[in-house]
């Protein structure tokens, strides 16, 4: 094996140049150590290793950006992105200490960056998958995204500062990325949307036909690309979290940039109807299912009520611009906060239904008729969500979205066939 030159010229990364970069690049291991280096990353734009020294019994995370997405070779991604995750995860870690792993260092020669090594937790759409529970989760991620959202908000940082972190974290090819895939692609029939065969009609009837929905998406779209309220993680999905029954840690802001901050909160919900929908079509035991649901009901509602109780009591603590003071604003800004999570949720679950990423919560479902109907309350819901976004205010209003449709379609799924129509939430 030839010596790499790592500090000359970028290259893709195998396991071989990993274990050769640690122990050369690095002071994390000792020179000699015997490293074991395995590629784990299996998501959708870069490579993902594991180090770990066993005598020590001592580990790594590397993390390297290609210059193109994995997803696919059309996206052509800035490996600058992987500078953005890196910077982000130091500030999210001030700001929301113990909610992000650690990061060690970051190369911009070889776009890489080393982390903490989280192995002893595990991704939280896989746990839920497996019908596993995580009473903690609502809490530590409204505390992450009030600490986030708020504190890289004009509301409470100097302008001048605000607007230069704006200038630090511009994404163009990641806010592309979602530009198309989020609020563009699914909304028609693009040639790189990914329908699944059985759902194909529901969504031809229910999404690319209605004329409504495509302005409303537009608005969202705009607001996205328009509007520089907070630093967003950008990709805050059930896939973008590690857990374990009491620690949470945030991963992969690579998306980040200056964005609307309901965008933030409106995927998580999403991501934990998925979940939702995912153990309703499969658990089979009605007390397993039962049980299950109540868990992703509380969640799902105190994911939106503990996040407006914790950002309003940071609202009164922190010292604010003069203007976000005066009466009424407050609740304005809530209002819209709110109200871009709802379009986002929305939208997250169409594209994830529809478009090219899609979910495993989702596409696991081995059933043809169960996966129909899973993805057509998915595909109501969400089009309910951007069509009524100015209409939700509490975690029980985002929930009965969903289970009213289910009341009204109950039968769909049991005769083998699912309501085009869009159901009264």
């Amino acid at each position: 094996m030839t010596q790499k030159d790592f500090e000359s010229a970028y290259f893709t990364m195998n396991e071989d140049d990993v274990r050769q970069y640690v122990l050369t690049q690095m002071t994390y291991f000792d020179k000699d150590a015997e490293l074991e280096v395995n590629e784990i990353g299996d998501g959708n734009l870069n490579y993902v290793f594991l180090i770990k020294e066993r005598k020590m019994n001592r580990s790594l995370i590397i993390k390297q950006a290609g210059p193109v997405a994995r997803i696919s070779d059309e996206f052509v991604v800035s490996p600058d992105r992987n500078r953005i995750e890196y910077d982000i995860l130091k500030l999210q870690g001030e700001s929301a200490p113990g909610l992000v792993p650690k990061v060690y260092h970051y190369d911009p020669i070889m776009n890489c960056m080393s982390m903490e090594d989280l192995s002893d937790h595990q991704i939280m759409r896989d746990a839920l998958m497996e019908k596993k529970t995580f009473p903690n989760f609502a809490d530590h991620i409204t505390t992450f995204m009030v600490n986030t959202l708020l504190n890289t908000s004009d509301v409470v940082m100097n302008h001048k500062e605000k607007k230069a972190l704006v200038k630090s974290f511009v994404n163009p090819d990641l806010c592309e990325i979602s530009e198309d895939l989020v609020f563009t692609e699914p909304f028609y029939d693009c040639p790189r949307n990914d329908v699944f065969k059985g759902s194909k009609e529901v969504v031809e009837n229910l999404i690319w036909s209605d004329e409504q929905l495509k302005l409303e998406t537009a608005k969202l779209k705009f607001e996205f690309m328009t509007n520089a309220q907070s630093l967003i993680h950008g990709d805050l999905h059930t896939g973008s979290v590690f857990v374990t029954k009491d620690s949470t840690k945030i991963i992969d802001p690579e998306f980040a940039f200056y964005g609307p901050a309901g965008y933030d909160v409106g995927n998580v919900i999403a991501n934990l109807i998925f979940a939702y929908m995912n153990g309703f079509v499969t658990i089979e035991n009605e007390q397993d299912k039962k049980s299950y649901l109540a868990y992703l009901s509380q969640t799902i509602i105190e994911v939106v009520d503990l996040f407006k109780a914790k950002f309003e009591i940071a609202w009164r603590k922190a010292d604010k611009e003069r203007t976000a003071e005066y009466s009424g604003f407050y609740n304005y800004y809530m209002s819209r906060l709110l109200k871009d999570t709802a379009g986002t949720a929305g939208c997250e679950l169409i594209r994830r239904t529809v478009g090219i990423a899609h979910v495993k919560d989702l596409t696991v479902i081995q059933n043809h008729e169960q996966r129909i109907y899973a993805e057509t309350i998915c595909l109501k819901a969400g089009k309910t969500f951007i069509l009524e976004r100015e209409t939700f205010s509490t975690g029980e209003e985002f929930l009965n979205v969903v289970t009213k449709l289910l009341d009204k379609n109950k039968g769909a799924m049991n005769n083998g066939r699912v309501n085009n129509s869009i159901g009264e939430a």
